[in-house]
């Protein structure tokens, strides 16, 4: 298995991705006028004693693996944590440039595509799952476990599940490596979304849909029905809160989020943290700030992708 560095190549200046349609658009004004409470020390996206927590919808178990998260949140701040998970990457993004969601956990490709095109976001911190981790997570590549493909150079001509045109380690990264191997991931592949890397990973495995393709570590890890041929480690996705919230609120997230353990967590009284199916997603967060996505940005501007201009 080989692991791929990130680095430039002249045939990415010449493709672009796939495209959103996003257009920008204003910020917390607009947020106001689409239903969000706002007083006079800030905007929320729907009612001052809410925070609307928003998600990409990675997995089945997405709000499972969020609410004792959810929880520290709304104890520690004594407001009304609401669950969003949208439809889509696309669909976060829009509520984020509408001002719907206050805090969300996002993808690093969803959070350049965002601000890019409107979002007022603070990116605070990155979830780490172990003890000694640093933020960040493998994009692999997979194939049915009984396959003879060893490589991502013999991707060509199959059709290749991705997860979403916004994901960072679903698309972005593989897409990349993709070139890099001397692969278009438009024209040289069947390209198949799944919406979400679980899906990506049981049609890979069932191999009728998808004979190869791509999603995020944490879930390939919980099949048996595929093998990694190749990984790329990404940077860690981002618990973000919007620019409109009241700066106390702010300070405050700021405080609560930015560097905790699941001990400090269980420890302030929040029993639902105290399962194996939390400790298997979340050991800590570690701060994260808007430069530590510029590896992002430079893929952005070497291919020219449509996903992150405004």
């Amino acid at each position: 298995m080989k692991l791929r560095a990130l680095k430039s190549t002249a045939a990415l200046a010449a493709v672009a991705f796939l495209g959103l349609g996003l257009a920008s658009c204003a910020g917390s004004a607009d947020a106001a006028e689409g239903g969000g409470e706002a007083n006079a020390a800030g905007t929320f996206a729907s009612e001052s004693d809410t925070l609307v927590f928003g998600v990409v919808p990675d997995s089945v178990d997405t709000e499972t693996n969020y609410q004792p998260l959810m929880d520290y949140i709304a104890q520690e701040t004594g407001k009304t944590v609401e669950y969003h998970e949208s439809t889509d990457y696309a669909a976060l993004i829009e509520s984020a440039i509408a001002g719907k969601i206050d805090v969300a956990s996002f993808s690093g490709f969803t959070y350049v595509t965002a601000t890019n095109n409107g979002a007022e976001l603070t990116p605070i911190s990155s979830i780490v799952t172990e003890n000694g981790q640093e933020p960040g997570y493998y994009s692999q590549a997979i194939v049915p476990v009984d396959s003879d493909i060893s490589s991502i150079d013999e991707f060509a001509g199959k059709k290749v599940c991705f997860v979403d045109p916004s994901s960072t380690s679903g698309y972005l990264f593989p897409s990349y490596n993709l070139l890099e191997a001397d692969i278009d991931p438009k024209t040289d592949v069947t390209p198949v979304f799944a919406g979400k890397h679980d899906v990506s990973v049981q049609k890979v495995g069932e191999a009728v849909e998808c004979e190869v393709g791509f999603a995020e570590d944490s879930e390939v890890e919980k099949s048996d029905a595929v093998k990694v041929v190749d990984e790329t480690m990404v940077p860690g996705a981002p618990i973000v809160m919007s620019n409109s919230l009241p700066e106390e609120l702010q300070t405050q997230l700021t405080g609560i989020l930015s560097e905790v353990t699941i001990d400090e967590i269980i420890e302030s009284g929040i029993e639902s943290a105290d399962s194996d199916a939390f400790r298997a997603t979340f050991y800590s967060t570690e701060p994260v700030d808007d430069a530590y996505y510029d590896t992002i940005r430079d893929i952005c501007k070497e291919t020219d992708a449509e996903q992150c201009q405004a």
